[in-house]
């Protein structure tokens, strides 16, 4: 007879751990989605970027065609930007191809969004990055580095679904002189 009190009990005591458990379960779950909100609005600056993105022009000799995306990820904490560029041939260098990934996050929600860029050539850039208070631009750029080139890319919206792209060198020891080595436009596809 005692089994039958000791199983109730048992049962009972799930049933109240449950109970207790379950208002926390709730909170827990408020508390992530309401993270994954101010995340996204963390990334409202980016808001017209997202999506995809298929280069303009490009056909004429030298010129390359290609696109990208920019998405949001791991429930908006991060944005990817994945590119693909082809290039044809001409008489100084044969057809190539190019794909990078970037990913854009925050060391945390006050902080400006840095950003990794890696690139089938094998570079790896640091971005620091900012968004103008319209939301019309954002800019990329790396850290100065006393021996090395500083990299600037920078989006440009244009409005009717196109943007500028304009990505900038500037040469070792001089990291202000940049000079624009691509310059395209891309509209969403």
């Amino acid at each position: 007879m005692k089994i039958i009190p000791n199983l109730w009990k048992c049962k009972m005591n799930r049933t109240a751990s449950v109970l207790l458990l379950a208002p926390f379960a709730g909170l827990l779950l408020l508390s992530n989605t309401s993270r994954a909100q101010e995340s996204a609005k963390a990334w409202a600056s980016f808001e017209y970027l997202l999506g995809d993105w298929v280069g303009e022009g490009g056909g004429q000799p030298g010129q390359g065609t290609g696109g990208f995306t920019f998405l949001a990820d791991l429930q908006n904490h991060i944005l990817v930007r994945k590119n693909h560029a082809a290039y044809p041939a001409t008489k100084d260098r044969p057809a190539s191809t190019h794909d990078d990934l970037m990913v854009v996050y925050r060391d945390s929600d006050n902080t400006p969004p840095r950003a990794v860029y890696f690139d089938s050539e094998g570079h790896v850039i640091h971005y620091s990055v900012t968004a103008s208070a319209d939301h019309k631009t954002i800019e990329f750029v790396s850290e100065a580095l006393p021996s090395s080139p500083r990299y600037r890319l920078t989006y440009f919206v244009t409005g009717g679904g196109a943007l500028t792209l304009k990505f900038e060198i500037a040469p070792p020891g001089k990291p202000d002189s940049f000079s624009t080595y691509i310059e395209a436009k891309a509209k969403r596809k």
